[in-house]
């Protein structure tokens, strides 16, 4: 038994969506999140700016007793994975192979994958899909600005899904079979995506899978809590009420804790 917490962040509030389902899916563990808003968006940032992030992040993680990291950000996955599994004593997970895995898993001969500019750029998802499956045939399109609407709370509104609609244009003439939701800010808009691109393509949030490679994990390296007062504690390097309107709206309000943190060198 290991009643030290998971350790989770993102960029922004979009982390809360793997939050969500590491409290479905995991009931037994404490959690304790990160949400960088202050220097939020990672999508528009230099690989090496993201992984100084990412790697100050994860020091506050393990400093605070985290047990194994999850980098709930695909931008961060994709510029620093290898960077914090080499420099930090903890597992760390990413977003990416997890979701590819997901993705693959129907067997689909078109996958799109939308994310932010940097994880567009970076390839990795279809480095991943192509490692897996050589004869997949990805669309990749960047969707730099739902990360702004979901930041903002305007999933639900008429803006968000104009915004989708202009987004999603490529799609019509590419189609797909399957689609990566490649930000874990974009399952907040996942209504809005299904209606743009109809009833007939899978959404692939990589969340859930991830979250199966924790518990997994946690397993194997006999680290899993077994019961006691758990707890969820959350952090942002920006504004408390932000990261509380977000917390209230995806997590129905249920933590116990919600404060401010600096990141080293700050």
């Amino acid at each position: 038994m290991d009643r030290r917490p998971i350790g989770v962040m993102d960029s922004g509030l979009g982390g809360l969506s793997v939050l969500r389902v590491l409290r479905r899916e995991l009931p037994d563990e404490s959690l304790l999140f990160v949400g960088d808003q202050g220097h939020f968006p990672y999508g528009t940032k230099t690989q090496a700016e993201v992984r100084r992030l990412a790697l100050a992040i994860g020091r506050f993680l393990v400093r605070h007793d985290a047990k194994l990291m999850v980098v709930a950000c695909n931008t961060a996955t994709g510029a620093a994975l290898p960077a914090l599994q080499a420099a930090l004593p903890i597992p760390v997970i990413g977003v990416i192979r997890p979701g590819a895995n997901a993705a693959l898993a129907t067997n689909p001969r078109t996958i799109g994958v939308i994310g932010t500019d940097s994880t567009i750029k970076n390839g990795a998802y279809e480095r991943t899909l192509h490692e897996l499956q050589p004869a997949v045939q990805v669309v990749s399109q960047p969707a730099q600005p739902l990360v702004s609407i979901v930041e903002h709370g305007q999933t639900g509104t008429s803006a968000a899904q104009q915004a989708v609609n202009k987004v999603l244009q490529c799609f019509a003439t590419q189609p797909v079979e399957t689609l990566i939701l490649g930000c874990t800010h974009f399952p907040f808009l996942s209504r809005e995506i299904q209606r743009r691109l109809g009833p007939s393509v899978r959404l692939i949030d990589p969340a859930y899978e991830t979250v199966q490679t924790v518990k997994q994990v946690l397993t194997d390296k006999r680290l899993l809590s077994a019961g006691g007062q758990q707890r969820t504690a959350l952090y942002t390097t920006g504004r408390i009420a932000d990261l509380q309107a977000g917390a209230d709206k995806w997590l129905a309000g249920d933590y116990e804790q919600c404060s401010s943190v600096k990141l080293d060198g700050e």
